[in-house]
């Protein structure tokens, strides 16, 4: 396999920081004595010996008198500070290994290069290369897409923050822009990375001119054609790992950055975090996942528990809407019969065919297990100001508004959840009062896949308006 000479000076700046750092570092002991005369480069020596079992890892000795402190820089993107130290040369070529002292009189540097004959696959053996590239028997690489079915998949937050606090995708959320499509490879061989982008890449409207485009308010898809001949590299700095990419490549989603921290990295996830070209404070995150890969489906737990809101304080139940106006704190109407609670839920219809299946609903994080408990309790208030004579509505419909309250359970993660759904629907003969309706599923016991609980008031499929209040909904024991 063939790998290229090595790929390290965008990492030079390291070595720089590193030696200042060490140089502001020397103690008034060190410096004891006095200046004396500032060394030259000629007078920094040092010694280069390959290990005898394995000639890519190279020990190297300071033979220069008078330093006090030496720093290394391998030109592989790592350094190392000590009179002897070691440095791992896993790719074969041509290698500059500077090698900077400290006197008292001051500091100097000196070059040699070192020659590593053949590449040492085994030293490249590691979990994180793997891991993104599918290790070195995978001659093609590995490819990455968009986490596009996941929630998070992209994300926005402060920079400093484990988390984008800001915003978060949606599954699916950005399926109209150029981004869903996009392949990101990265290959053990030659550490190359290429980006596939078919013409066009999604790109942050703050930074989209580093990519030729126009800069805008807002995100939008740019015709774009990436560079070949971009590498990759992994660094560690304070404790966390980076990959970074050359040629201004990025992965993905571009904000003008192209270093990247690794959050995640295993067989099934790449889960980075990148900066702002145009707002040092703001964090991007994106997550990805292996071409082809499919998310299992997970086991939801399978069980039963209470379920109740009396609407006077707070129940186990979070209600969500649908074109539907819900008050769940409103004065009771009608405080008298078997209903004299201070507080009910007001459910208002509101007319027109936007609003022709209103309801309420609420969603559990487990599967119902109705084999002992099946039996829902609500009771309800109809006004007989509501006009339940007017018709107006679909054809497949009863065009008038219902006395009617149903109740039906649905699989909420179901990308349609009301194809499968089952319902039980009761008539209400009596307005102007409180009545309690008892909603029985012990026929559907056996179904293991409903999640959701929906309510709703008047039937669907017509568009007239209809005001209700509702009250101790429950679970019977």
């Amino acid at each position: 396999m063939k790998y290229n000479r090595f790929l390290t000076s965008v990492y030079s700046y390291l070595a720089m920081a590193l030696m200042a750092s060490m140089f502001a570092a020397c103690t008034p002991e060190e410096m004891d004595g006095g200046l004396a005369p500032a060394p030259k480069s000629e007078a920094v020596q040092f010694s280069a010996t390959p290990k005898s079992d394995n000639a890519n890892i190279i020990t190297f000795t300071n033979n220069t008198p008078g330093a006090f402190k030496a720093i290394w820089d391998f030109g592989n993107g790592t350094t190392a500070e000590g009179n002897q130290v070691e440095g791992a040369f896993p790719v074969e070529g041509s290698y500059t290994v500077k090698l900077t002292i400290f006197t008292k009189g001051g500091y100097a540097s000196n070059t040699k290069t070192v020659e590593i004959a053949e590449t040492n696959v085994k030293m490249l053996d590691r979990e994180d290369y793997n891991f993104l590239t599918g290790g070195a028997d995978n001659e093609k690489g590995k490819t990455w897409v968009v986490d596009r079915h996941k929630a998070g998949h992209m994300g926005v937050g402060p920079i400093a923050a484990a988390t984008p606090e800001w915003w978060s995708a949606p599954p699916n959320d950005k399926a109209s822009e150029g981004l869903y499509d996009d392949e990101m490879t990265f290959n053990l061989n030659g550490f190359a990375y290429t980006y596939q982008n078919n013409g066009n890449t999604f790109v942050n409207g703050s930074n989209a001119a580093g990519l030729g485009g126009t800069k805008q308010s807002a995100d939008y898809t740019l015709n774009y054609t990436p560079p070949t001949g971009m590498v990759w590299s992994i660094v560690e700095e304070g404790g966390k790992k980076y990959l970074v990419l050359s040629n201004k490549g990025f992965v993905a989603y571009y904000t003008g950055v192209s270093r990247y921290e690794i959050l995640k990295l295993a067989e099934n996830e790449l889960y980075l975090k990148g900066g702002d070209a145009s707002n040092a404070a703001n964090g991007w995150w994106i997550r990805l996942v292996p071409k082809g890969y499919t998310h299992p489906v997970e086991q939801r737990p399978y069980r039963i528990t209470d379920m109740y809101d009396d609407f006077d304080k707070d129940g186990n139940v979070v209600w969500k809407k649908e074109a539907l106006t819900l008050n769940e704190s409103y004065d009771n109407p009608a405080p008298i019969g078997i209903n004299t609670s201070a507080k009910v839920a007001m459910y208002v219809k509101q007319e027109g065919k936007a609003y022709e299946f209103a309801n309420m609903f609420t969603d559990f994080p487990f599967d119902f297990d109705l084999n002992t408990r099946n039996v829902f309790k609500l009771k309800v208030f109809i006004p007989s100001y509501n006009d339940f004579n007017k018709s107006a509505g679909e054809d497949w419909a009863i065009k008038n508004l219902l006395k009617q309250v149903s109740v039906k359970l649905q699989n909420g993660t179901s990308a349609q959840p009301w194809v499968n759904q089952v319902e039980v629907k009761q008539q209400v003969n009596e307005v102007d009062k409180w009545v309690e309706l008892t909603f029985d599923f012990s026929p559907y016991k056996d179904r293991k896949d409903l999640n959701r609980i929906v309510i709703q008031v008047g039937g669907e499929g017509n568009f007239i308006p209809g005001i209700f209040f509702l009250d101790d909904f429950r679970l019977e024991k």
